[in-house]
């Protein structure tokens, strides 16, 4: 395992009940780089059919789940324990948000882990009391239930934050069109208004064209943003078919 791969922490599953869930788990690992999983106890064995469709192709994550006998035995080579619970099932520990422990998670020296707990009844006192802090979120009151997909992203998601991932929708970005394309657009809206008298009267024309130009520049449109555009103006004037 390569010291990258060993600076990220480990999820640890206790006693997960469903294959689906262990699957969904997996996908949003997966999303946000975390590779390493490991089982406490299944309760319907491993490995388990219902989980690779349910992993939508994280199938790397589930490849590679390492099974545990005990709690303790998952969390044996890690240093900095963080269990997830809305409660503080009767021990007394440091409680942290996901974004706090994913900060100290970057700045530890050492393997740490995020433990969840069954689906149907969450981390068991004997378990919270391996850990070095209680992991929790801020959360309705009166609806304090996550699945546990829903809590493995939200720890995912925040751990990600302190490594180098690519955020897709900024290669899709253009850069905004040069200023002889904007020159243009200007320009062609300029001769459109002018013969409807819409400078008029003169004495305002030179503020209504600078007022106008600050419209057009603002949005910092790209290329073919502009191109669409001079297309808009260019059929507007041209004349009606008869």
């Amino acid at each position: 395992m390569s010291e990258a791969d060993m600076r990220k922490p480990v999820v640890v599953l206790v006693r997960p009940q469903l294959g689906e869930n262990i699957g969904k788990a997996a996908r949003a690992m997966l999303n946000f780089g975390l590779t390493e999983l490991r089982l406490v106890e299944p309760r319907d064995g491993w490995p388990n059919p219902s989980a690779g469709p349910a992993a939508a192709g994280a199938d790397i994550v589930l490849e590679r789940a390492r099974v545990y006998a005990s709690t303790a035995e998952a969390v044996a080579d890690c240093a900095h324990v963080y269990a997830t619970t809305v409660r503080k099932r009767g021990v007394t520990k440091p409680v942290v948000t996901p974004e706090e422990a994913a900060r100290e998670m970057a700045g530890n020296v050492g393997r740490s882990a995020f433990l969840f707990g069954p689906e149907r009844s969450g981390l068991e006192t004997d378990d919270v009391a391996l850990a070095r802090a209680i992991l929790t979120v801020p959360i309705n009151p009166d609806f304090g239930s996550l699945n546990l997909a829903q809590a493995v992203i939200l720890c995912a998601y925040e751990w990600s934050k302190h490594e180098t991932l690519v955020q897709p929708t900024q290669e899709d970005l253009l850069p905004p069109a040069p200023q002889d394309e904007l020159e243009g657009l200007i320009d062609h809206l300029d001769r459109l208004l002018e013969p409807k008298g819409y400078f008029l009267p003169e004495s305002r024309a030179e503020a209504t064209r600078r007022t106008l130009r600050g419209v057009l520049t603002k949005p910092g449109w790209n290329h073919l943003e502009v191109r669409t555009l001079r297309g808009v103006l260019s059929s507007l004037q041209r004349e009606p078919k008869p």
